[in-house]
């Protein structure tokens, strides 16, 4: 019964997809209703399917390139969680996309990117799993470049970036095949060893980068000002982040045996641990709540690298746990960002303040986020945090102070956003401002109660979904869930978010406003010169890809002319100046003709007698 239902999460959304691409301008509310159907579908199969163990296949191109699906227990997982994440915010995009141009694409777009991503999560052939990864790359750019006017630069910029990735991991996916000798993935076990740790290095890669991780994340700041905000609550908040820790998990767990003494282990830790505490301190600075937010979406990815690549299964457990975590209140987060723009008309910090009043529930939606995202007890990012945290303890004392450290500057940038947009005094502009539409406080009071259920319930995710992913044999008769048994560490976290709340006051005590309340930091001493040069991109490799390739052209051009100037100019030249003296040399004198003989024949007897 299940296997004859594998296709149907995939195929619905496409189809739907693809229909309402062709539905008329005027007809709307037929879009909208396609769309709430369609992901509510697939909602019911997922949940119907959940937890059930299956497989489905039919020779697809022959050679071992199979159309195969597995279902089990993580990927109907995730299926659960993409299709629970899909329903909520098509219903929020309901009122939020209202007047907006290309709802057609916008809405076809959302579908579609749903249909490939379940088919990346059943996908249970190597190639398959290809296909599907880069058809979201496709919609990844339709999808941005529907926004605003500077929109297709932004979409450019992303599918440059992933696409460079994209390409790691199809080469990844070549030489992963050829060790193993099958494309089938659930087949595949390969020994960290040469060719093997290529395979991981490049396969990581393309994970990695879909999740958001430094260096390949300068496309989601950008597209947070840029893309529709649905789609930066669905993807890159919530969609990435399962689809790419889902696929590291994966490579982690089965294609090969990771294990903590691998320097590929080290190698995954730091990236994580870099990622936390850089993205961190570039969220601090920003001034506007969507771009601040889009930070926090590749600060958080550094969280389950670093615990996925501790390699050992508290840190597992942790990384999987927070990814869920972190798609469920960064969702939220932006759902609230879209509020308040819709309400407010700007998501610059500087014309928002005293929208608490004003909007009371969107408020209390960001507030509990905001809690769990900065990992505050009960919420679930503590309880996913202390995780990470206790296995990078384990692995190394920098990598622990590393996460913790971004533990305070993401309360700090979070004290910093709620404090300037629903505290303070009330912009005047903002005076007849108002709570938004039912439509949009359902995605976000239903997300919003998770991130406290999955805290103080948190036994309910980490014995029921995730800690079957590792086996009885990983867990070796451990239990993860519940409070933290590492009390030092929770007092550690407790310090530290205290500090926080201390250096916000005290920022805002010197310079008397909440937005800039960081300025100390960002002005300090040491820092100013590093923060100045980021805001100007100088770290960003795409713009440094850039102007490689415009050195490049120019070079190019240079010798191009240079070439041309050779052949049209400099020989054409040469040949009139050798033309004109040949012609002046030849006056008609039989003495000047003999003289030219016999030096010609002297050097042929010098060249005869030297050779």
């Amino acid at each position: 019964m299940i296997a004859k239902i594998l296709l149907l999460p995939i195929l619905i959304p496409i189809l739907s997809g693809i229909v309402v691409f062709f539905i008329p301008k005027q007809l709307r509310r037929v879009k909208e209703a396609l769309a709430l159907l369609a992901t509510f579908a697939v909602l019911i199969l997922a949940m119907i399917s959940f937890k059930q163990v299956s497989s489905y296949s039919f020779n697809w191109l022959g050679r071992g390139m199979d159309l195969s699906l597995r279902l089990y227990n993580f990927s109907s997982f995730m299926l659960l969680a993409n299709a629970g994440f899909a329903f909520l915010i098509i219903l929020y995009s309901v009122t939020f996309m209202k007047g907006k141009d290309l709802l057609n694409q916008f809405y076809a777009y959302f579908l579609l990117t749903i249909g490939f991503a379940n088919g990346a999560f059943l996908a249970d052939n190597l190639l398959l799993l290809l296909f599907f990864w880069e058809g979201l790359l496709g919609l990844l750019f339709g999808m941005i470049a529907i926004g605003n006017k500077g929109a297709f630069k932004s979409a450019t910029k992303a599918f440059i970036i992933i696409g460079i990735t994209d390409l790691c991991l199809m080469l990844g996916i070549v030489l992963t095949g050829q060790l193993a000798g099958t494309l089938t993935i659930s087949k595949i076990n390969l020994p960290l060893n040469n060719l093997a740790n290529l395979a991981f290095i490049l396969m990581m890669t393309g994970a990695i980068a879909k999740t958001g991780a430094m260096p390949f994340h300068t496309w989601i700041p950008d597209a947070a000002l840029d893309a529709p905000l649905p789609f930066m609550s669905l993807v890159p908040a919530a969609m990435d982040k399962l689809l790419g820790i889902y696929l590291l998990t994966r490579i982690a767990l089965d294609l090969f045996q990771f294990t903590p003494l691998s320097g590929l282990s080290t190698l995954l830790m730091v990236i994580g641990s870099l990622t936390i505490i850089l993205a961190v301190m570039m969220a601090l600075i920003q001034k506007d709540y969507k771009r601040l937010l889009s930070y926090h979406a590749v600060s958080q990815a550094g969280y389950m690298i670093l615990g996925i690549g501790t390699a050992l299964p508290v840190g597992i457990i942790g990384g999987v746990f927070h990814m869920i975590n972190n798609a469920l209140y960064k969702s939220c987060l932006f759902l609230t960002g879209g509020a308040v723009e819709k309400q407010a008309g700007t998501a610059n910090l500087e014309k928002l303040g005293g929208l608490g009043r004003k909007m009371p529930l969107t408020f209390i939606c960001f507030s509990i986020t905001a809690l769990a995202i900065s990992g505050v007890w009960p919420f679930n990012g503590f309880f996913s945090k202390e995780l990470v945290y206790d296995a990078a303890l384990e692995r190394g004392l920098i990598f622990y102070i590393l996460a913790v450290l971004g533990s305070f500057f993401t309360a700090a940038s979070f004290l910093k956003l709620g404090h300037a947009a629903f505290l303070g005094k009330l912009n005047p502009a903002n005076e007849k401002t108002k709570e938004v539409h039912f439509t949009m406080l359902i995605p976000m009071i239903v997300i919003a109660s998770l991130c406290i259920i999955f805290g103080v319930f948190n036994w309910i995710p980490i014995n029921h979904l995730i800690q079957p992913i590792l086996g009885t044999a990983r867990l070796e008769g451990h239990n993860y869930s519940g409070f933290p048994t590492n009390i030092v560490l929770v007092m550690i976290t407790f310090i530290v978010l205290i500090l926080a709340v201390v250096n916000h006051l005290l920022g805002v005590r010197l310079k008397g406003s909440a937005l800039h309340a960081a300025d100390h930091i960002r002005y300090a001493p040491g820092i100013s010169q590093i923060y100045a040069l980021a805001e100007r991109r100088f770290f960003d490799p795409y713009e440094w890809g850039l102007k490689l390739v415009n050195l490049i052209s120019k070079i190019s051009w240079a010798l191009d002319r240079g070439i041309d100037w050779i052949y049209n100019n400099l020989s054409v030249r040469l040949s009139y100046g050798l033309s004109y003296q040949l012609r002046r040399a030849h006056t008609g004198n039989y003495s000047v003709y003999l003289s030219w003989s016999l030096l010609g024949l002297a050097a042929v007897l010098v060249l005869l007698v030297i050779l």
